[in-house]
């Protein structure tokens, strides 16, 4: 086996479920990529392999073999390939290269992390500008569900975090924070412009680096770190900031507790009444799911939740987990009793194999 090059973000949007990211996820996406290749004969993965990577076939061909002796044959191009390769942890058939092969390898966690994120940021940029309470507040929340630290965040998390800013009118030349000192909030710029400026080591004077717009965070680098103020921000006009305390900002990192539960006792409240709901795409419902599940994408939950029986307990699941999470606190408000199962389809080997 040997590493190569990158791909391009086109060939990307022909797998599943990676065609379902939107543009910009695409891009994250290609910084957590791995190319191999591999020489015919070569083995990629092996039966009972635990590897957590999502794998894609680029080029040649592939045998996949179980322990019964079954065999399939993928070939780059084809309706397989656009799937990822025996998707299950621990794998279940041994993937050799019948011919000069490439993948593209991801972590699944990861990956299955942006696609929580992409979809519970599209369900909330959906509420934003369907809500005419938001109507001169759509700017500044757009550009902030957009920014990198907003991807630390927990998908959970996204309408709590608006909740906890507070609302600070400042007047042009005022300093917001100093260098040097004790952080103990950060801010997001709602209205008007700050200026960003830095006091090198025997300087008498700072000098300016910087100015931020509407939409963007500033003072979040000291709470990560832990460290003092590396820069002074003035305002440069009179605006408007939202404020976030160092308590809120710690907890809303956090990842949000949800009700789980392992299989077995997710398939003994199946057998009571209570359905599956997969909340992954359409392409990989088609593709396998649990007997009876309802499918039902992260992405149109809001507009398709009135579909679920508020009388009857769900039971939602992904591949990780982490999509069927953020579906919890999605459906929360709509009055719908979910919990999820454990581990997701490829933390359940068994249960896994017997979804068709």
């Amino acid at each position: 086996m040997s590493q190569g090059t990158s791909i391009d973000k086109r060939l990307l949007q022909t797998f599943v479920p990676v065609n379902a990211l939107s543009g910009e996820h695409l891009d994250r996406l290609l910084d957590l990529q791995q190319v191999r290749h591999y020489r015919r004969g070569e083995v990629l993965f092996d039966v009972g392999d635990t590897d957590n990577m999502t794998v894609y076939l680029l080029s040649g061909e592939v045998t996949l073999a179980d322990v019964e002796g079954g065999t399939q044959e993928v070939s780059a191009g084809g309706i397989e390939s656009w799937h990822p390769l025996d998707h299950c942890q621990p794998r279940r058939r041994r993937a050799t290269a019948a011919t000069d092969v490439s993948v593209v390898c991801f972590d699944s966690a990861r990956l299955d992390a942006l696609l929580a994120w992409d979809q519970s940021v599209r369900f909330v940029m959906h509420d934003i500008q369907a809500n005419a309470a938001y109507e001169s507040d759509r700017e500044w929340m757009t550009r902030l569900l957009r920014s990198r630290l907003f991807y630390r965040v927990p998908p959970g998390n996204i309408f709590e975090i608006f909740r906890r800013l507070r609302q600070r009118k400042h007047k042009a030349g005022e300093a917001i924070i100093h260098q040097g000192e004790e952080a103990d909030c950060c801010f997001i710029i709602k209205e008007g412009m700050c200026e960003v400026s830095v006091r090198a080591p025997g300087a008498l004077e700072a000098t300016p680096v910087a100015i931020l717009e509407t939409g963007q965070w500033f003072g979040e680098e000291a709470l990560l770190a832990g460290a003092p103020r590396n820069a002074t921000v003035s305002m440069a006009t009179d605006g408007v900031l939202m404020r976030l305390d160092r308590p809120d900002f710690d907890q809303l990192l956090r990842e949000p507790v949800v009700d789980q539960v392992g299989a077995d006792e997710a398939s003994r409240r199946i057998a009571e009444g209570a359905r599956w709901l997969d909340v992954r795409t359409a392409d990989e419902y088609e593709q396998q799911h649990l007997p009876g599940a309802l499918n039902l994408p992260l992405s149109v939950l809001r507009l398709k939740s009135r579909l679920l029986d508020p009388s009857r307990p769900y039971i939602a699941y992904c591949d990780t987990g982490r999509r069927s999470a953020s579906a919890v606190f999605l459906l929360r408000n709509a009055g719908i009793e979910v919990q999820v199962m454990e581990g997701g389809l490829n933390g359940n080997p068994l249960l896994a194999g017997a979804a068709g």
